[in-house]
């Protein structure tokens, strides 16, 4: 299982620090030996695909990707071009992640339509995987887009990730795109609901073995303080009951909120619980470190403890 780092919105830097630290994480990731690194869309805060293009500037080595893109926000040729643009910056390292996001932000928030989601996902990648493919046209005729374009940006290709969380969305990601990327599955969830469906679909359609790749809140703490970070990650991060695609996603498993998927605890707690992970079927940890503390100077060093730990295993 390799492993990388995901990030989110950073509310702690000043506005003026935010895209400099975010670059600065990444560059720290690199230097530490991760794998990957990923960020995703959150709504209102930095791009995630500007911020790629930076990241692959600054770094030479490092997967860096997108974890996830709504795709209702972006036509996907639109998406293409910019994402070939990107992975052109970041010399081939950049993975683009995608997704329907869910009902909350994309009618609650954009005021846009969030109707038949997977219908919209098949006919969006139709669109999106041609543009993908490098240099060419995309000609596509289906129920939702009539696309006729050249793209003409990189001799790069991209590959694409699928956020998919039920048996219609993971049967797409593994019969179209290079796997899925998860959150809020624990263990349970993804050896008997997501890998088993994910990997079927790919054999079936003669493709590779997808990556499954999986967003875990990590802290390294003192066992008595657990029960304490798994509601802490459950504040910061945000809890399932606002989107029903996790719900049903949690059915699968035995987390009831997205602390119950954390791996928290001593170094051997941790570590057992990622090995849980990797003997799932992850193939790839997205490792989102829970920084735990009083003050902004303990929870920097329980950040630095975390990462420090997770950049000495190798699974």
């Amino acid at each position: 299982m390799r492993i990388g780092l995901m990030v989110g919105s950073d509310r702690e830097r000043l506005r003026a620090d935010r895209l400099a630290g975010l670059l600065s994480d990444a560059v720290a990731a690199e230097s530490a030996g991760f794998h990957s690194f990923w960020f995703p869309q959150v709504p209102g805060y930095l791009d995630a695909l500007t911020a790629m293009a930076l990241i692959g500037v600054a770094t030479s080595s490092i997967e860096v990707g997108t974890a996830v893109v709504p795709i209702q926000t972006r036509h996907p040729v639109i998406l293409a071009q910019q994402s070939l643009t990107t992975q052109a910056a970041c010399a081939g390292r950049f993975t683009l992640g995608i997704g329907p996001s869910h009902d909350w932000i994309i009618k609650g928030q954009l005021g846009l339509p969030y109707d038949r989601p997977v219908a919209l996902v098949r006919d969006y990648l139709d669109v999106l995987l041609a543009g993908c493919a490098g240099a060419g046209r995309v000609d596509v005729d289906n129920a939702t887009f009539t696309v006729h374009s050249p793209v003409d940006v990189t001799d790069h290709t991209v590959p694409v990730l699928l956020a998919a969380l039920g048996p219609a969305m993971l049967r797409i990601a593994g019969e179209r795109a290079g796997g899925t990327i998860l959150w809020m599955a624990d263990e349970r969830a993804i050896g008997e609901h997501v890998a088993p469906r994910i990997n079927a679909a790919a054999e079936a359609a003669g493709r590779d073995r997808p990556r499954v790749v999986a967003g875990v809140p990590v802290a390294l703490c003192a066992p008595g303080d657990v029960e304490d970070a798994r509601a802490h990650a459950g504040e910061v991060l945000g809890h399932a009951h606002l989107s029903p695609n996790y719900l049903r996603l949690l059915e699968h498993g035995d987390a009831e909120d997205v602390g119950d998927t954390m791996a928290a605890g001593d170094e051997a707690a941790v570590l057992k619980g990622l090995q849980r992970y990797r003997d799932a079927g992850v193939t790839d940890l997205a490792a989102r470190i829970v920084p735990l503390g009083a003050d902004g100077a303990a929870r920097r060093a329980s950040r630095d403890r975390t990462m420090d730990f997770l950049a000495s295993l190798s699974l």
